[in-house]
């Protein structure tokens, strides 16, 4: 009976870059288990910004940098979206001077500085003995280098683009293709009332699945992607034919906010970059928008053709979550779990070819997923193959290449 109440172990949980719907869920998932098994779970605000934050001083209040979880706090979170512990793009081994805690301004002096033996002091401050990362490949690759400090990490992938490499399936992708769908058909409205272009810009920096399932499922006659830069006289040419070819006068296309047209780079909102080097992308919709309109007239007769330029952005990751990222996100934090108490660290949860399981956390460092535009991508049609289905997982495309 002496040892009955004895902490097993203690968890720390963080979420970092963009908020998706199924986060809390997967929170949930890690917690409620950890907590019935024996051990304490801490989760850690603002992502890895809240881990350099802490304070290492047992009279400091902490509390807006990490708290204990119970399961009344995650229950209550679980069904809703987004990320009650927040986040943050902050990336501790390349911490600007600028964005320093106040109390590491008198140690570190470099323009951009490395806090990742801070980091490791801080963990052990709060008595974790493993770390729960969930996020993108961005947030992940932090976890990559903790794991290669000697640290104890199992990580979970998020992202609505659903391009960390060696899962099929990233939390936040469904809820973000459903939301898509919804609005896109949503949409039809006035771009058939009105007889126009309909052109949605969707998330998507380096890979085009936000923008090729949605086409898949009919939500647009064209979608454009990063993998391939396209011809705006050929777009045009396209989109024209679509339009007057439907019974009520609209064709649409959706483009992700990596895509390049030929001649050209990707398109910023501006100059500055995150702590990962990302600048913020924004703007190809409406340049794509502009284009079509103008050139539209050569192709109709000489009279231009009108357009309805919407940026999904934030619509598709707000809200509750869709059944699927209510149900993985749970089962992706009970896997995470499962691995701590066995031991097994350096891993990253995976759900591929409908089989929950986990791979080595090195494949993010490794790898990159993107759409095998061979295989799924029409070129010419500017649209997704529809004849790659037998054999292929739940969401088709799950295609990933080595890095150079």
């Amino acid at each position: 009976m002496a040892n009955i109440n004895k902490i097993k172990g203690v968890i720390g949980i963080l979420t970092g870059g963009g908020d998706v719907p199924g986060l809390n869920p997967a929170i949930r998932g890690v917690t409620i288990r950890a907590i019935r098994e024996g051990y304490k779970v801490i989760g850690i605000r603002r992502g890895w910004g809240g881990m350099i934050d802490v304070i290492r001083d047992k009279d400091a209040d902490n509390r807006e940098n990490f708290y204990e979880l119970t399961e009344e706090v995650v229950n209550r979170a679980a069904r809703t979206g987004g990320t009650f512990l927040h986040s943050s793009r902050t990336n501790p081994s390349k911490v600007a001077k600028k964005d320093l805690p106040e109390q590491y301004r008198d140690k570190y002096k470099e323009d951009i500085n490395d806090l990742t033996g801070e980091v490791l002091k801080n963990l052990d401050f709060m008595g974790v003995d493993a770390m729960v990362p969930i996020g993108g490949d961005d947030t992940l690759s932090y976890g990559v280098r903790l794991h290669k400090e000697g640290f104890n990490v199992v990580a979970i992938p998020k992202t609505m683009d659903n391009d960390v490499p060696g899962t099929d399936y990233c939390i936040g992708f469904s809820t973000c293709i459903s939301r898509t769908i919804q609005l896109a058909n949503d949409l039809r409205t006035p771009a058939g009332s009105h007889e126009r272009f309909l052109v949605m810009e969707v998330f998507g920096r380096y890979a085009g699945f936000t923008a090729m399932l949605p086409t898949l499922a009919g939500a647009s006659h064209r979608c454009l992607i990063p993998e391939h830069k396209f011809d705006l006289e050929h777009l045009t040419e396209i989109m024209v034919r679509d339009r007057n070819r439907h019974p009520s006068k609209y064709s649409m296309v959706m483009i992700s906010e990596g895509a390049m047209i030929e001649g050209r780079d990707m398109v910023f909102e501006g100059e500055e970059a995150d702590a990962y080097g990302h600048k913020k992308l924004g703007g190809i919709g409406d340049i794509v928008s502009a284009e079509i309109k103008k050139r539209s007239a050569k192709y109709n007769n000489g009279r231009e053709i009108g357009v309805i330029n919407q940026k999904l952005g934030y619509t598709v990751r707000g809200g509750n979550p869709d059944a699927i990222d209510s149900i993985a996100p749970m089962a992706f934090g009970n896997i995470a779990f499962d691995l701590v108490m066995r031991g097994e660290f350096g891993k990253l949860v995976v759900l591929n070819n409908g089989k929950y399981g986990s791979t080595d956390l090195e494949v993010i460092a490794n790898n990159s997923k993107l759409v095998d535009v061979e295989k799924y991508y029409n070129t010419e049609r500017l649209r997704p193959y529809y004849n790659v289905f037998e054999g292929q997982p739940l969401f088709i495309m799950a295609s990933q290449i080595a890095k150079q």
